[in-house]
């Protein structure tokens, strides 16, 4: 999630302001429609990995629930933020609320980049605890 939301955050967001007014209602449709597909699953797996490793030897639980915390500020923002901010959009381009909608999504930037620090980290912790031998 932490490259898609890069991406939405430096790319796809700001490209919403340079689509053709009379054309916008259906860009915004095709990429809500579109990134759906690809962010639904994804964050509905990442949820349920976090809440996972509260299981995992070797991960405070403080570490795990600071990871979960991240998950929640993720899914609180876009469902309280921007997802009434692309319903606006719906109906056509406005300068706040795309304003508002670029704004706002550096929380979920953020959050998400903080939760892949995380991980990474246990990644790493783990890797060297558990060296793979050579040969």
């Amino acid at each position: 999630m932490t490259g898609i939301i890069w991406f939405v955050q430096l790319v796809q967001y700001p490209s919403f302001a340079r689509v053709d007014a009379d054309a916008f209602a259906e860009f915004h449709a095709y990429h809500s429609s579109a990134i759906s597909v690809i962010v639904g699953p994804l964050m509905i797996a990442e949820a349920l990995s976090a809440l996972a490793v509260l299981r995992i030897q070797g991960v405070p639980t403080w570490q795990a629930w600071v990871g979960i915390g991240l998950v929640v500020v993720t899914w609180g923002s876009t469902f309280l933020l921007q997802v009434p901010a692309h319903t606006r959009l719906g109906t056509g381009f406005d300068q706040a609320t795309w304003q508002f909608l670029v704004r706002t999504n550096w929380i979920r930037t953020i959050a998400w980049s903080g939760r892949a620090a995380l991980v990474s980290y246990w990644a790493y912790r783990s890797l060297a605890m558990h060296p793979t031998p050579v040969g």
